[in-house]
């Protein structure tokens, strides 16, 4: 199964706060916010959700392409996913612009400001599978310039290329008729429990009217795990305690990897969801949504040590 990733190329800028947003923000002043917080620490790391989703793929043993636009200082960050064993021949390099950028603050709750420069990423409409990507058995639309969203789900939709709708961070930003057009019709609709409430007070939808526009529905809900929607049968997936909580940006990123990886395997539903909620615990451990490591392997023996399902991921071991 060849998977093609559409979506953001970026570098995080990754910021802490050592305090609690909630602390900070006066709620009979919220029509006059106007806040700085001074952080403790600040690091660059690679990001972007399409390499985010792909490298996680690629310590699975899963090969997969991206297509989208990069920036003039992708040159480096190119070379590192072709050493991991991610497909980078769908990328294109915009020479006047630069890499998107993701600035994120997070609280000692775990809790989230962010703010996101488009850069390069404004140009990712240029391109098209047809041309870049004519043999894709799966696609995923995850978030990236809008107006491309829309075009790639019009697309996937007139060649039958069956598609997984990942509108994240992009909610927000969509119109009810937008996110209308990229989730009707898709493959699987994936999203966080925010997001999905979001979705159906813009769109108008109750669940039941979603469900019956989608393949099928995942929602994320972070220790709380996941509910995922497939074939009229629904799993709860739960989550993997980390080791340690050290930072969550990529953990979405990170479970779609492994439910599609457990996808091109053609395992159970409910395995592949597991292996989303192992490969996104990894993320939490880590500052980055790439500094994870482990073999396949590594990741059997710790997919047993918390699911009872000896010999589910055999195929996973050998490298099929």
């Amino acid at each position: 199964m060849k998977i093609v990733i559409t979506g953001s190329i970026a570098y995080d800028y990754l910021m802490s706060f050592p305090g609690k947003f909630a602390d900070m923000i006066l709620p009979e002043q919220l029509q006059n916010i106007s806040l700085s917080f001074l952080v403790d620490s600040m690091q660059k790391q690679r990001g972007g959700v399409a390499p985010n989703i792909a490298y996680t793929m690629a310590l699975l043993n899963g090969r997969a392409t991206i297509m989208a636009t990069a920036g003039q200082d992708f040159t480096d960050y190119r070379a590192w996913l072709d050493e991991q064993g991610v497909d980078t021949s769908a990328i294109v390099e915009i020479e006047d612009d630069f890499c998107a950028s993701f600035f994120v603050n997070t609280d000692q709750d775990q809790n989230q400001i962010a703010s996101f420069y488009t850069g390069a990423m404004a140009h990712a409409g240029r391109l098209t599978f047809a041309e870049y990507a004519p043999d894709a058995d799966l696609a995923i639309i995850s978030p990236n310039d809008p107006g491309a969203m829309l075009a790639y789900a019009a697309e996937c939709k007139q060649r039958n290329i069956p598609y997984i709708y990942d509108s994240s961070q992009q909610t927000i930003r969509l119109s009810g008729e937008e996110l209308y057009a990229g989730l009707d019709g898709c493959y699987l609709l994936s999203v966080n429990d925010y997001e999905f409430n979001l979705i159906q007070d813009r769109t108008g939808l109750s669940e039941d009217k979603i469900l019956q526009k989608v393949g099928g529905l995942l929602v994320t809900k972070g220790a709380d795990g996941s509910r995922l929607v497939m074939d009229g049968q629904e799993y709860h997936i739960p989550a993997v305690p980390p080791r340690e909580m050290v930072e969550p940006t990529g953990a979405g990123d990170a479970f779609r990897a492994g439910l599609m990886r457990g996808m091109q395997l053609n395992l159970p539903w409910d395995i592949a969801g597991r292996m989303g909620a192992l490969a996104a615990t990894y993320v939490l451990e880590q500052l980055g949504t790439q500094n994870h490591r482990y073999t396949p392997a590594e990741f059997v023996a710790r997919y047993r040590e918390n699911f009872d399902d000896e010999g589910a991921l055999d195929t996973l071991v050998i490298g099929n």
